[in-house]
C-alpha cells in the first residue's frame, strides 16, 4: 500500500514537471541558447529543433520516470526492451524524416519526440498490466511523499545533468585558451566518453533496486556484496571502453566528420581523458549506492562536487601551468579527486553501518 502510495506521488510529480517545463522553456528557450553561445543560422536551427521536442516533454518524462518504477517491480528485461524500442524508433525516424523526407532538424525533433512516446506507451502498458499504475493518492499525504521522491531524485537528477555542466565549463574556458578548434576536438571525445558514462549510470541505476532491498531488509552484507559487484562490473566496462577509444583513437574525429586537423588534435587529447574514466566508474556506482540506501545529502555532494571542482581547477591551473592542455588535466585531476571523496565516504558509511548494525552484519556473513 505504501509503494502504491509513492508510485501514485511519482506520477503526479511527473504530470506537474511536464507542464512547469513545458511553459518554461517554451518562454525560455531563447535567451537559454544565447547563454550557451549558440548565435546566428545555429541559433534559428536550435530554437527549432527544441520548441518540438519541448512539446513532447510529457513523454520524455514519463518515459524516463516510468522505467525505475518497472526495474523496482522486478522487471528490468521489460524495462531494457522499452528503453531499446524507444531508440531504435528514433533511429529509424531519424533516417525517414532526415535523409528520405527531407524534413532537416524539424524532422529529428518528430523522430526524437515520437521515440520517447514508444518508450512511455510501452512502459505504461506494463504497468497498467500489473495493475501498478496509480495515482491515487491521499490529500495529506501528498507533501510528505512529493518531498520524499525529489529528496531522493535530486542525485540522479544530478548524475544526468553533470556531464552537460562540465561540458558547459570545458567549453567556455576553451573558447578563452584554445578557440574553436579545442571545442571541435572536445565536441568529439565528449560524444564518444559520455557513452562509457552513461554505461555506468546503468550499471548504478541496475544495482539500485537490489542494494535498496538489502538496505530495507538490513542484510548489509548482502548489499555490500551487491555494491563489490558493482564496482568490478563497471571497471571491466571501463577498462574495455578505454581500450576501444584508444585503438580507434586516430578515426574518432572523422567519424563525426571533423576536419583532418581536428581528428588530429582527438588523437592526441583522448589518452588524457581516459585516464579518468576509471574514477568515473567509481564516482557513479557509489553515487547511486548512497542514494539507494537513504544516504542524501552524500550522493548530492558526489552529484556536484566534479563540476565545482573542474571550475576550481579551470581558473587557477590553466593560467599558471599552461593554458589549453590544463583545461584537460584539470577536467581529469576533477574527477580523480571526485572517486578518492566517494571512496573515503563509503569507508566512512561502512564503518557507520559496522557500528549501528554489528550483529546483523555478521549473522549474514557467517550465513
Amino acid at each position: 500500500a505504501e509503494a502504491r502510495m509513492y508510485t501514485a506521488g511519482a506520477n503526479w510529480l511527473m504530470i506537474v514537471f511536464s507542464v512547469i517545463l513545458t511553459i518554461l522553456i517554451l518562454c525560455c528557450c531563447n535567451p537559454l541558447l544565447r547563454l550557451l553561445g549558440a548565435s546566428g543560422a545555429m541559433l534559428s536551427l536550435a530554437e527549432e529543433y527544441i520548441v518540438i521536442v519541448t512539446f513532447g516533454t510529457i513523454l520524455q518524462i514519463f518515459g524516463t520516470g516510468l522505467v525505475p518504477l518497472i526495474r523496482n517491480l522486478g522487471g528490468s528485461v521489460y524495462a531494457m526492451a522499452a528503453m531499446i524500442a524507444g531508440f531504435v524508433t528514433n533511429i529509424i525516424l531519424d533516417y525517414l524524416f532526415v535523409w528520405v523526407w527531407e524534413q532537416g532538424v524539424a524532422g529529428a525533433a518528430i523522430a526524437t519526440v515520437i521515440g520517447q512516446g514508444v518508450t512511455m506507451l510501452i512502459a505504461l502498458a506494463y504497468l497498467i498490466q500489473k495493475k501498478q499504475f496509480t495515482l491515487a493518492i491521499p490529500f495529506s499525504k501528498t507533501r510528505a511523499v512529493s518531498a520524499a521522491v525529489l529528496k531522493l531524485g535530486i542525485a540522479p537528477f544530478g548524475l544526468a545533468m553533470s556531464p552537460n555542466l562540465s561540458s558547459i565549463i570545458i567549453n567556455r574556458f576553451s573558447a578563452s585558451y584554445g578557440g574553436e578548434p579545442a571545442i571541435a576536438a572536445y565536441a568529439c571525445i565528449a560524444y564518444m566518453i559520455c557513452i562509457i558514462y552513461l554505461i555506468f549510470q546503468g550499471v548504478g541505476d541496475g544495482s539500485q533496486p537490489l542494494i535498496s532491498r538489502c538496505y530495507g531488509e538490513q542484510d548489509f552484507a548482502r548489499m555490500r556484496s551487491f555494491r563489490r559487484l558493482a564496482y568490478g562490473f563497471a571497471m571491466l566496462l571501463a577498462v574495455i571502453g578505454c581500450i576501444l577509444l584508444y585503438v580507434t583513437r586516430d578515426s574518432l574525429g572523422l567519424l563525426f566528420g571533423a576536419s583532418q586537423e581536428v581528428n588530429i588534435e582527438v588523437a592526441e587529447i583522448i589518452p588524457i581523458f581516459l585516464v579518468s574514466v576509471p574514477f568515473v566508474a567509481i564516482t557513479r556506482v557509489t553515487t547511486a549506492s548512497f542514494y539507494a540506501s537513504e544516504k542524501s545529502a552524500l550522493s548530492y555532494v558526489l552529484t556536484f562536487v566534479e563540476p565545482v571542482l573542474m571550475l576550481v581547477l579551470m581558473l587557477l591551473l590553466p593560467p599558471l601551468l599552461g593554458g589549453q592542455v590544463m583545461i584537460w588535466r584539470s577536467t581529469v585531476f576533477a574527477r580523480i579527486l571526485s572517486a578518492v571523496l566517494a571512496l573515503a565516504l563509503k569507508s566512512y558509511v561502512d564503518r557507520h553501518d559496522r557500528l549501528l548494525h554489528p550483529s546483523r552484519g555478521q549473522t549474514v556473513s557467517a550465513c
